[in-house]
Order: C-alpha cells, then structure tokens, then sequence
C-alpha cells in the first residue's frame, strides 16, 4: 500500500472519522483564513468599499471552483472505491483521467470568465463605489484559475486515497504567504483589492507547485509526467457521470447566494453588500466543521462501498452526525454572542469612503443578519452528512436534487419573501438559509429510510 494511502474498511469508525477529519477540517479553516484575510487586511487599510469588492469577487471565484469541483468529488469516490476494492490500475488512470480533465477545464473557463466578468458584476447591482475593485480583483483571480484547480486536484486524489494529512501541509504554505503578501501588497504598497487578489494566486501558485514536487520526490502513483496526462474513455465517462451532478450542485449553491448577494444589494446598496460580504467569509468559517465530516463521510464510505461494506458506511455517517451536532452548537452560540464584534472586526479606520454612520449600519444590519443565519448552523450538519453517504455510495444525483430543493426551490423564494415582500430586510433574507436547509434535512431523512443507499458499490460505477 502506497505511503499516501490508509485502509479505512477496518478498525474504529469513530477514530477513523477522527484522524482523517481533524486534517481536513484544519486545511479548510487555513484556506478560509487565507481567504479571510484578504477581506480583513482590505477592511482595514481600504474600509467597506475594498470589503465589499473583496466578497462580491470571492463569490463569483466559489462560482468558478464549483463549476469544477464536481470533478473532484468524482475522482475522491472512485478512487476511494477502487482503493476498497484493491483495484490499483484503476486509481492510477482514474488520477490521469481527472488531473487531464482538470487542465482542460481550467484553460476554458478562465478564458470565459475573462470576458464576461464585467457583466456578472452588472447583473449582481454591484454597487458603484466598489465595482472598479471588485472587477481588477476578479480579473486577476480568474487569471490564477489553473493554480487553484491543480492544489483541488491534487488534495482531492489525496483524499480519496485516505489522505488529508498532507493536504494540510499544502495550504499551510499558502495560508503564510497569502497574508504575509496581503500586508505588503494592500499595505505599505496600497494595491487595495487587486493586491490581495494578487497575494491569493501566488501564494495558490507557489502551494501547487511545491505539493506536485514533493508528490514527484515520494514516487506518488501519478508522475505528473506530460506523456502520463491522458484520458481514459471508460473512467472519463464514469467520472462526469458522478462528478456533473456535483458541480451543478456546487454552482446552484453558489447561484442562490448570488442572488441573496443581489437581494441585499437592492435592499441596502453598499451597506447591504458590505454586510453580506462579511457575513458570507464569517458563514464559510462557520460551516467548515460540517463539510470537512461531509468529505470525510464520503471518503470512508467510498472505501466501505467497494469493500462490500455498506452497513459500516451508514455507521460512519452517524457517528459524523454526533460529533457535528457538538461543534454546530459552540459555532451557534459563539456567533450569537459576539455577532456585533465580529462585524466591527472587518470594519477598520481606513480610507474608508463612507460616512461613520453608514459604518455603523454595516455593523448593525450584519450582526442581524448574522444571528438570523446562524440558526442553520445547527441544522446543515445533518444534511451535509447525509450527502456525504450519498456521495460515497456514488449516488451524487441525489445530493444535487437536494441541492437543488435547498437552494432554488426554498431558499431564494424565502429569502425574496422575508426580505422584499414582508419587509424584513437582512434578517429576513438570513433566516431563509435555515428554512431552505430544514426542507433539504427532511428530503435527506426520506432518502435514507427509502434504504436506496445501499444499492451501490464499486459494482455499479464501472
């Protein structure tokens, strides 16, 4: 067994759970931060206009990763798969097939999102006093698109093969230089948004590059070699069976949220924007326990489907479930009480081009609205683990009907109701995420009493 892999069919599922989530959870929480603090420097040396281009930016990049992520999430099941069902060859030209289909995808959509960055901004209202900066920070993100692909890439084979050790090593080195940069560039050299956007793509670079040369020092089961990127047609086709529905899941998530980034634009302009820009970095620290037992769910229940062990799959799923439920509840109880900090954090003294009083409503309708989202904190965990089963079971058109119940069918109509037709502003728009994940659990629960889960396997993907 390579050096990189770890046979998660045996043993404790709790403390399988344990060592392969704590790893991932860490490097989510250091990307985030990494991402964190491109919106923080910003907030504090260029006020609420730069954070406020910072998170609409960001945004449209989760929008970009999300169109492809669902290739990841493919490559993760089956090679977590085939690793169950000792099927080596397998794994090795499932890695090409992915890391090929990877490059590709990357060339075209940095290509299309470089002509039509200026018009998603239009459409998303964004107000005018942080359009030139979220456009130069959007355009140089896209422009590093291959480097956040190829580090996805790499972690997400890593995982598959019951690794998430060292994809932890990987954005450590991006996380130190991407705010050591941020200081410099948005700091002493006043780069604004575009600095920090050029601190994310050479600090992703730079992360890549040195994770595909350790990889090639340790003889990893891919060489990286130009003759070794090649697509097999029978993985191929296997592979965007699984990974499409994926990524249309990712990029309905990330439409929903676009759309409540245009609600608050239209409600509130730039104070409306700057909230939700701070609230959605503040809720993607929020939510990064339950999604780190999501992958983790889905890496050790891949194993356990193509080992034959669908039973111990569903128990890794439970045990998940109690160990979020803890976490769900500090992170509830954490943002509720220090909502009007956390607020105030991002909002710093400098060149700032709004009034004092438009940077206390900032603070105040955030902090509302952060306390109304809060409540799906205690709720998403659930779901996501459940999805993670499915995923595992290599059932991902499930996940993305759930998706797709969550995000388009009831949190986009409740949040327009909350928010414009009761009149409940911000904290109407931010109570819809709970409401849109209750409905998602209750699809979930049908799913799993339905037994449809088990009738999967290494047997039914290829």
């Amino acid at each position: 067994m390579s050096t990189f892999q770890r046979d998660m069919t045996q043993g404790s599922v709790t403390k399988h759970l344990i060592r392969f989530s704590l790893p991932f959870l860490a490097a989510n929480l250091l990307q985030a931060f990494y991402n964190l603090a491109d919106m923080l420097i910003v907030g504090i040396y260029g006020g609420a206009v730069g954070t406020s281009a910072v998170g609409t930016g960001g945004l449209i990049t989760i929008l970009v990763i999300n169109l492809i992520s669902g290739l990841a999430v493919g490559g993760t099941v089956m090679i977590a798969q085939f690793i169950g069902a000792r099927r080596q060859d397998d794994v090795k030209k499932t890695i090409g097939t992915m890391f090929t289909l990877y490059a590709i995808a990357a060339v075209v959509l940095t290509v299309v999102m470089l002509i039509f960055n200026k018009y998603i901004l239009v459409a998303l209202n964004t107000p005018k006093e942080s359009f030139d900066e979220a456009l130069a920070y959007l355009n140089i993100c896209m422009g590093g698109t291959i480097f956040m692909f190829g580090y996805n890439a790499v972690s997400a084979v890593l995982r598959g093969l019951g690794d998430s050790r060292h994809p932890l090593i990987f954005v450590a080195v991006a996380t130190v230089m991407n705010i050591v940069l941020d200081i410099i560039f948005v700091g002493p050299l006043n780069l604004g948004a575009a600095g920090a956007a050029w601190a994310t793509v050479i600090a992703q670079a730079t992360s890549f590059i040195l994770s595909v040369m350790f990889l090639r020092s340790k003889d990893f089961i891919f060489d990286f070699r130009l003759k070794s990127f090649k697509i097999n047609g029978r993985l191929a086709v296997q592979l965007l069976k699984i990974g499409l529905p994926s990524s249309l899941q990712g990029v309905m998530v990330s439409f929903s949220f676009l759309f409540l980034t245009r609600l608050a634009n239209d409600i509130a302009g730039i104070v409306g924007s700057t909230a939700l820009s701070i609230t959605s970095k503040v809720n993607s620290f929020a939510i990064l326990p339950s999604i780190a037992l999501q992958v983790s769910v889905s890496s050790m229940a891949g194993q356990n489907f193509g080992a034959g062990k669908p039973e111990r799959a569903k128990k890794t799923m439970l045990s998940a479930m109690g160990l979020g439920t803890v976490i769900s509840l500090i992170i509830f109880a954490a943002v509720n009480i220090f909502s009007v900090d956390i607020m105030s954090l991002f909002l710093g003294s400098g060149n700032t081009e709004l009034s004092a009083e438009l940077v206390q409503r900032c603070i105040t309708e955030g902090s509302l609205y952060l306390r109304s989202v809060s409540f799906n904190y205690i709720i998403v965990c659930f779901v996501f683990c459940i999805n993670g089963l499915a995923m595992g079971a290599g059932q991902t058109l499930f996940s993305m009907f759930n998706a797709m119940v969550s995000s388009l069918l009831l949190r986009i109509p409740a949040a327009w109701l909350l928010g414009i037709t009761l009149g409940r502003g911000l904290p109407g728009v931010g109570f819809a995420a709970p409401i849109a994940t209750m409905g998602s659990l209750i699809v979930g629960v049908i799913y799993i009493l339905s037994g449809r889960w088990r009738t999967s396997g290494i047997e039914r993907q290829v």
